[in-house]
């Protein structure tokens, strides 16, 4: 999950509850669903934030949010931009892998170094998720004093151009560097450069931002040294270019959300394509419908209309409500930076968090039943209790895993025909997320096994013998599911130790099928992940349900391991 570095003195100026101390906040803090992680060596808080929150990536969103907790905010809020002064015409040179961009200038910004760190942390931050390491959204921030724009019209304003370059084109001075280079030096000798190459290495021409004075941001890569911001710096020139237009837009709002905190005053830009033009920032205002009865049934309290509309003010939603028939219906506007509203679920939860999740009063059901553990929750409690009794260490990991984890790093290659049999486990058709925030939650994973190679991969620092197992969800496409998705609860061990072996692996697992009465065979076979004639299927009571094996030296040197591991992988439901 993404953390953020918080200063809990910047926090209480920001918020402007100097009262409040570093216990409140963790505790105000985590009624928004912000986990308290520990502290940096300079004694920032370190919090851990759902993913779908982009807005709370840096101090000021965060501080917006307890504002509208505490009451201090209430409503929508958005920046009133002056008219745009600057213009981004985009070349028909322009990279067909990256055709999109954005902007924006704030202007009159106040940047201490605790503000300048924020920016910066604000900016990497949303690199790793919405813009998928740079792939697919990059943003550059420019000193806008160190720009000279070209005339953009015979009335006036300026003008900066987005076009392609070719590789050994014009030079220009990176950040962290202090000579001249062309675009293809960078790839190859400036760090950040070697760092991003595989961005653009296989593009004909490199995307590259040019004002009068020349080339001054090669993006996805590094910015030019002439426009690098420093506290010093009050007007700021902000560009984002991209695989997806609505992406960079989003990522630019909430740059702008979080400098208009910080007192500067936005300004729009023109942005000209071929065939039409864009004015940036999008602050525009979106709008979702729930029912009044939705609410109160989700939630489970009874309301009156002007609680609702006082909680979604709490929550910076504004709405409006109307009869339609029987039923209240609200109509409710969603702020530009919000981009996790998808749904009006998302709405009755920023209601429930504003009422206070913790005041919540727990009461049964009204149903004429009597509650119990479901069969497959006791079969799952069964087998871990013989799992830890075995020495294994009981993980939950997360279900989403990118495809790089769950095939490439195994060695498998996935179906590529969706619902198709296959018959290496792991090797299912996956089930994608379509426009993941993350490069690396792109998936459900097909398999566990992965998911404990990434363990160990981040504990060689810890002591050995390292005996790990899981018990949860794997899934792949399958067609003939109402879903189109076939999900299943999956068993999976690993042992990491110098002695590691496919006769310790089958002893474990021989002990867990017998502690279930079931019988157990081991014939021979192959699979990608495990060595050749070092692995075998799980056959349980006759059905191939898994298998068992030693891990292939390829895999253990991709996870960085110096010891051998020995595995296993079966369904759970084979034990029943």
């Amino acid at each position: 999950m993404p953390t953020v570095d918080v200063s809990p003195d910047e926090l209480r100026r920001l918020t402007g509850h100097d009262e409040k101390d570093d216990e409140e906040l963790k505790d105000d803090m985590f009624a928004l669903g912000l986990e308290y992680e520990g502290e940096t060596e300079d004694g920032d808080m370190q919090l851990e934030f759902a993913p779908d929150r982009l807005d709370r990536l840096s101090i000021e969103g965060v501080a917006r949010s307890l504002r509208y907790q505490y009451g201090d905010d209430r409503g929508i809020y958005t920046p009133k931009p002056n008219d745009p002064d600057w213009t981004i015409a985009v070349d028909e040179s322009v990279p067909d892998e990256r055709p999109y961009v954005t902007g924006a200038i704030a202007r009159g910004v106040n940047l201490s170094e605790e503000a300048l760190d924020s920016l910066i942390q604000l900016q990497e931050k949303l690199h790793a998720t919405m813009g998928r390491k740079r792939a697919k959204g990059a943003i550059g921030i420019h000193d806008l004093t160190m720009l000279k724009g070209s005339s953009a019209t015979e009335e006036g304003g300026n003008s900066i151009e987005y076009v392609g370059v070719e590789s050994d084109g014009d030079r220009f001075v990176p950040l962290d560097a202090d000579a001249e280079m062309t675009p293809d030096e960078v790839l190859r000798t400036h760090p950040t450069g070697e760092k991003y190459a595989d961005l653009v290495s296989e593009y004909e021409r490199y995307p590259a931002i040019y004002d009068d004075l020349g080339l001054f941001s090669f993006p996805p890569v590094i910015n030019g040294r002439r426009t690098e911001v420093t506290t010093d710096s009050r007007d700021l020139f902000i560009e984002l270019t991209g695989t997806d237009q609505w992406t960079i837009d989003k990522m630019c709002t909430i740059i702008c959300y979080a400098l208009d905190a910080r007192g500067a005053t936005i300004e729009e830009v023109e942005v000209e394509y071929d065939d039409h033009t864009l004015v940036r920032p999008d602050l525009e205002v979106t709008t979702k419908s729930v029912t009044h009865e939705r609410i109160e049934t989700l939630l489970g309290i009874d309301f009156t209309p002007d609680e609702v509309l006082d909680l979604l003010a709490r929550s910076g939603l504004s709405g409006e409500a109307s009869e339609e028939g029987d039923s209240v219906v609200y109509e409710v506007e969603i702020p530009p930076y919000r981009v996790d509203v998808l749904h009006p679920v998302d709405i009755v939860d920023d209601i429930g968090r504003a009422y206070g999740f913790n005041d919540l009063s727990p009461r049964y059901p009204d149903v004429g039943t009597v509650g119990g553990r479901h069969e497959r929750s006791q079969l799952e409690d069964a087998a871990r209790e013989v799992l830890v009794g075995l020495g294994f260490e009981d993980l939950l990991n997360f279900h989403m895993i990118s495809e790089e984890e769950n095939f490439s790093r195994m060695r498998v290659e996935p179906e590529t025909d969706a619902g198709a049999e296959t018959d290496v486990v792991g090797g299912g058709t996956p089930a994608a997320i379509k426009n993941p925030y993350s490069e690396d939650f792109t998936m459900l994973r097909t398999w566990a096994l992965p998911s404990l190679m990434m363990v160990l991969e981040n504990n060689t620092h810890r002591s050995y013998p390292q005996d790990l197992a899981e018990i949860g969800l794997a899934a792949q496409v399958d067609e003939s599911e109402n879903t189109g998705v076939a999900e299943h609860r999956t068993v999976a061990g690993v042992l990491a130790r110098h002695d590691a072996s496919y006769e310790d692996a089958k002893a474990r697992l021989q002990a867990i099928v017998r502690n279930f009465d079931a019988d157990l065979e081991t014939p021979p076979t192959e699979h990608p992940t495990f060595i050749s004639g070092r692995a075998a299927d799980v056959v349980i009571d006759g059905e191939t349900v898994g298998v068992i094996g030693e891990i292939h030296p390829e895999v253990l040197v991709d996870h960085d391991l110096e010891l051998p591991v020995a595995g296993f992988e079966f369904r759970l439901d084979a034990l029943e």
